[in-house]
């Protein structure tokens, strides 16, 4: 070359290409997104086989937690008025006086009042304790658990050839007196719409 300008020395400069600042760039973003990418597909398959402390619902696919809520109770029923239900008051016992004191405070809380007298002599001072009911078969469930609000611990037997809707309490040898009216009452109230049962709702 001549002129002004002259290459000296046995080496020629080399032209570097520019460097493709876009192309990297490109494979940086790329390699963020692959290991983002692999990595949640990890954290997934964790999940599945470790459960991941949460299972989605097969409804809906959203997370859910054992729940309790609130069932009516099988023991509910309909259950007669003590107006309704005829007591007839026997005494088994040697201590008179009882049939007529026990009547006339049943009678003061609502019941109905048939006979009142001695037990028969199929019962008289053989009930050893509080007192017996007895009725129908019909009665099991109905009149003879609503009198036993008003003595506790009563043994309750029914008859199968007994004829009528009356039911007997036959004061036994360890009677007392009756429950107290605010615990009667309360039995009662108890009685006729016991508190729902809780159950535990499952399916997650």
């Amino acid at each position: 070359m001549g002129g002004k300008y002259r290459i000296t020395g046995n080496r020629y400069p080399r032209m570097r290409r520019p460097r493709r600042r876009g192309r990297l760039v490109a494979v940086g973003v790329a390699s963020v997104v692959v290991l983002g990418v692999g990595g949640w597909g990890t954290l997934q398959l964790i999940d599945v086989f470790t459960g991941g402390g949460r299972k989605a619902s097969a409804a809906g696919g959203t997370d859910c937690a054992p729940a309790t809520k609130a069932s009516p109770s099988p023991s509910a029923r309909a259950l007669p008025e003590p107006r309704t239900i005829k007591v007839n008051v026997l005494n088994a016992t040697t201590r008179s006086g009882l049939a007529k004191k026990t009547a006339d405070e049943l009678k003061k809380r609502g019941f109905t009042i048939g006979d009142v007298g001695n037990a028969t002599k199929e019962y008289d001072k053989k009930v050893k304790g509080t007192g017996l009911l007895l009725g129908p078969a019909s009665a099991l469930d109905t009149a003879l658990p609503v009198l036993g609000t008003q003595l506790p611990g009563a043994e309750r037997r029914t008859e199968a050839a007994r004829k009528g809707a009356a039911v007997d309490l036959v004061i036994g040898d360890a009677f007392k007196d009756l429950a107290k009216k605010p615990d009667a009452d309360r039995a009662l109230a108890e009685l006729a719409a016991p508190e729902p049962a809780p159950t535990t709702k499952k399916g997650c």
